[in-house]
C-alpha cells in the first residue's frame, strides 16, 4: 500500500498566533521530541485531520460524534474490525510485523545462514574476485604502513606507560582481524596516541612494567564494542558532539606532546598530570641532557621536513597524457616513500648514530630499555596482579579502571567511525557501521589474548594506506606480518633507539591533531558551540582528560535537553482568551513548566481569561504531561476559567482521552474552539478583531 502524505505541523499556517516567549539559557534549534506514530495512526492522521469539526467531550469516556472519522480506541488493536492476533504474528495496516516472538524466532533462525556468515565476514565477498594487481597494490601499501607503525608502536608504548614491546604487541592482531571483518579498504587498526593516553589514565598498574590492567582494559573495551555492534547501539556515539571530540583531541595532543618534552631534554621523574608536568619540566630545565636535546631537536626537525616530501605536487602528475620517463617515476616514488617512511628513517638513523657513539665509548644518549624478543604468549588475560610485594584482586582492578569501561570503548568507536566515514567519502565507497563495531570489538577481544592494550583506527596510518594505493583490507595482512617479523628478528637492535628520537616521532604525529581553526569556525557557525568546546578543552588540561571529556559530554547533553525542559511557547491574547501554542512535543521535563507558565499568563490579565491549548505542533504527549494537563484543567475549573484543547493530532487526542480528564473539550480545529467560547461566554468578535486572526488560521 502506498503511503499517503502526512500532515506536517511545520508547514501549517496556524502557527502565527503571536510572539514566541521562552527562557533561552542557551540558544539551540528547536528539537521535535516524540515517538513516531504507528503506520495505522499515520494513515488515520491523513484521513482525519481537518475533516471532523465536531466537539469531543470526555466526561468519563470517549464520545464520538457524527463526521468524526477516528475509530476510537478499538482501531489501535484491530484490523478491519477484527482483533489482531499478536501471537500469530499479524501485521498492521501498513504491513509491518507486530509479533515480537516471531521476530526473535526469525532472528535466531537466520543467524547461522550462509548470507549471515558472508555479511559478518566481508572477506568472503571480495576474496573470490581478488587478482594479481590488487595483490601487488596491497603488498606495497601494507609494507609501507608497517614501516610507519613499528616506530609509532615503540613510541606510543611509552605514552601508555608500558615497555616498548607492548606497542608492537598491539600492532598486528587488529590488522588480521580487520582483514576478515572490516568493510573499509583503508582503515588500519593498532595503537594510537589517544588510546595510549587513555591506557595510561585508566590502565596504569602499580607494578612497574606490568601490563595486566591495560590488557584487561583491552578485553573490556572489545566486549563493550562487540555488544554495541550486536545490539546496534552505535547511535550512542552520536551523543558526543563534534566540539567536545575536537576539544578533547586537541587537549590530548597538547598533553601528549608536552609529555614528550622530558624525553627531548633527557629529564626524569616528571609528573603525568598536565599542570604538574609543566611545573616539573620548567623546574628541571637546568638538568637538561645536552646530548638528548641535540638528538631530539635534530630528529624533530628532520622528521617534519621528511614528511613534507609526501606532500610534494609535481607539475604533470595528474596529466594522463604526460610523457614521464621511467627514471623520473622511480625518483618521484622514492621521494614519496622517504616522506611516507619518515618515522622509520629517523628512528633507524638515530639508532645507528647511537650505536656508533657507543662504539666510541660515548654513552650519554638515553635509549629505551632492552625489550623481550619473539612473539607474545597467546593466553587468557589475568584478572589479578601479584608481584613486587603487591597483590591486587580482580575487584580492585575493575575499581581502578573505573570510568574507562565506558570512555575507552566509546572513544575507540568515535575514532574508527570518523576515520572510516571520511575515507569512504573520499574514495567513493560505503562502510557498514554495525559491521565496523563488530570488527573493532572482535579485534580488541582477540588482541587482549596477545598482550595488547586498546587499539582503534589510526588516522595517520590510514592516510598512508590510502595514499599508497591499497585496494582491499588485505593490506593489513602484510602490515601485521612485518610487525611480527620485527618482533622476531629486530628486537635485539631496539636497545640502540634513543628516547629523544621516539619523542620527536610522537610530537610530529600529534601536533597535527591540534585544530587551531575550530574556534573561528564555531564562532561563525554557532557561538554557543564554543561553550562545550572551551569547557572541555580547559578541564581536560586542568583536571585531566578523563574528567574533561565527561564534563564536555555533560554540557553537550544539557544543551541538547534544555530546550526540551524549557520549550519555546507562543502566548497570544485574543478577546479575553489566552492561546498557548507549544512549538514541540510536551514531555515530562516541560510539563510542569508549561502548566505554571500558562496559568501565570492567564492570571496576569485584568481578569482571569480562558485558555486554549493549541497542540498543532505537538507530536508526543507522555503520561506526566497528560497529568499536568489534567491538573491545569482542574485549576482552571477552581478559578472559574475554561481550558480547551485545539488542533491535536489523532494519536494525541487518543492520549488525552485515555487520561480521563473530566469535561475537557477537545476541538479538531482552532476556529471550533473560538466559536465554542464565543457561544458559551456571549462574546461577539467584530470583523476588525476576528478577520486578521482567522486569516492566519
Amino acid at each position: 500500500m502506498s503511503r499517503l502524505p502526512l500532515y506536517d505541523p511545520a508547514t501549517s499556517t496556524n502557527s502565527n498566533y503571536g510572539s514566541i516567549e521562552s527562557e533561552p539559557l542557551i540558544h539551540s534549534p528547536s528539537i521535535s521530541i516524540g515517538g513516531r506514530q504507528s503506520p495505522a495512526a499515520e494513515l488515520r492522521a491523513c484521513n482525519d485531520y481537518g475533516l471532523s469539526q465536531e466537539i469531543e467531550v470526555f466526561p468519563h469516556g470517549y464520545e464520538r460524534h457524527a463526521g468524526d472519522n477516528d475509530q476510537g480506541p478499538s482501531s489501535y488493536g484491530h484490523r478491519n474490525g477484527n482483533p489482531l492476533d499478536l501471537e500469530k504474528g499479524d501485521s498492521d495496516d501498513m504491513g509491518g510485523t507486530i509479533s515480537i516472538s516471531t521476530q526473535v524466532k526469525d532472528g535466531c533462525r537466520n543467524c547461522c545462514t550462509p548470507k549471515t556468515v558472508i555479511d559478518k565476514f566481508p572477506i568472503l565477498k571480495w576474496i573470490p574476485k581478488y587478482r594479481g594487481d590488487a595483490f601487488v597494490a596491497d603488498l606495497v601499501a601494507g609494507l609501507t604502513v608497517g614501516l610507519t607503525v613499528i616506530p609509532q608502536g615503540l613510541a606510543y608504548a611509552s605514552i601508555a606507560g608500558l615497555p616498548a614491546q607492548y606497542g608492537l604487541y598491539s600492532a598486528f592482531m587488529g590488522c588480521f582481524i580487520y582483514c576478515l571483518m572490516g568493510t573499509s579498504k583503508d582503515i588500519t587498526l593498532g595503537p594510537t596516541a589517544i588510546m595510549s593516553l587513555m591506557t595510561a589514565t585508566f590502565g596504569a598498574s602499580p607494578i612497574d612494567g606490568d601490563a595486566t590492567f591495560a590488557i584487561v582494559l583491552t578485553l573490556i573495551s572489545g566486549v563493550v564494542q562487540f555488544t554495541m555492534g550486536v545490539l546496534k547501539l552505535g547511535i550512542l556515539v552520536s551523543y558526543i558532539s563534534y566540539p567536545v571530540i575536537n576539544a578533547f583531541t586537541s587537549a590530548a595532543a597538547i598533553t601528549i606532546a608536552f609529555g614528550q618534552i622530558k624525553n627531548i631534554l633527557g629529564l626524569s621523574d616528571i609528573s603525568r598530570e598536565f599542570l604538574h608536568m609543566v611545573y616539573d619540566t620548567c623546574e628541571k630545565i637546568p638538568e637538561t641532557n645536552v646530548w638528548d636535546m641535540l638528538m631530539g631537536i635534530i630528529s624533530l626537525v628532520a622528521v617534519i621536513l621528511l614528511k613534507k616530501l609526501r606532500q610534494v605536487k609535481w607539475a604533470n602528475e595528474n596529466d594522463p597524457n604526460a610523457d614521464i620517463s621511467i627514471g623520473t617515476k622511480i625518483i618521484r616514488k622514492a621521494i614519496w616513500l622517504c616522506g611516507t617512511a619518515a618515522n622509520a628513517i629517523i628512528v633507524i638513523t638515530a639508532a645507528g648514530v647511537v650505536a656508533i657513539l657507543k662504539g666510541q665509548g660515548i654513552h650519554e644518549i638515553t635509549t629505551i630499555k632492552p625489550i623481550e624478543g619473539g612473539m607474545p604468549p597467546f593466553a587468557v588475560p589475568k584478572f589479578s596482579v601479584s608481584g613486587q610485594n603487591v597483590t591486587i584482586s580482580s575487584s580492585e582492578l575493575f575499581s581502578t579502571i573505573g570510568a574507562g569501561v565506558a570512555i575507552v570503548p566509546l572513544l575507540g568507536l568515535v575514532e574508527t567511525m570518523a576515520i572510516g566515514k571520511a575515507f569512504a567519502r573520499a574514495n567513493n565507497y560505503k562502510i557498514d557501521a554495525t559491521q565496523e563495531l563488530l570488527a573493532i570489538g572482535t579485534a580488541n577481544i582477540v588482541s587482549s589474548f596477545v598482550s595488547s592494550y586498546p587499539i582503534t583506527g589510526s588516522f595517520s596510518r590510514t592516510a598512508v594506506n590510502s595514499q599508497s594505493g591499497v585496494r582491499t583490507p588485505m593490506g593489513g595482512l602484510w602490515t601485521g606480518g612485518l610487525v611480527i617479523l620485527a618482533l622476531c628478528v629486530l628486537t635485539p637492535w631496539f636497545k640502540y633507539i634513543p628516547k629523544s628520537a621516539l619523542a620527536a616521532v610522537i610530537i610530529a604525529a600529534v601536533i597535527q591533531m591540534v585544530d587551531y581553526e575550530i574556534i573561528r569556525k564555531l564562532w561563525r557557525a554557532n557561538k554557543w558551540d564554543l561553550l562545550p568546546w572551551t569547557i572541555t578543552f580547559i578541564t581536560s588540561l586542568a583536571i585531566g582528560i578523563e574528567y574533561g571529556i565527561l564534563i564536555g559530554i555533560g554540557i553537550s547533553l544539557f544543551m541538547l535537553l534544555y530546550p526540551i525542559a524549557r520549550p519555546k511557547v507562543k502566548y497570544t491574547y485574543h478577546s479575553g482568551t489566552l492561546i498557548v501554542t507549544p512549538m514541540q512535543g510536551i514531555n515530562f521535563p516541560a510539563s510542569e513548566y508549561l502548566e505554571i507558565k500558562a496559568m501565570e499568563k492567564a492570571q496576569n490579565s485584568e481578569k482571569p481569561c480562558n485558555i486554549i491549548l493549541n497542540l498543532e505542533h505537538v507530536s508526543d504527549l507522555d503520561y506526566t504531561a497528560s497529568q499536568s494537563l489534567k491538573s491545569l484543567h482542574a485549576d482552571c475549573v477552581r478559578r472559574g476559567m475554561k481550558l480547551m484543547v485545539a488542533n491535536p493530532q489523532p494519536h494525541i487526542r487518543e492520549q488525552i482521552k485515555n487520561a480521563d480528564i473530566k469535561d475537557l473539550a477537545c476541538h479538531v480545529m482552532m476556529k471550533d474552539a473560538l466559536e465554542d467560547l464565543d457561544i458559551q461566554d456571549g462574546l461577539a468578535f467584530g470583523p476588525e478583531e476576528q478577520e486578521p486572526f482567522m486569516n492566519q488560521i
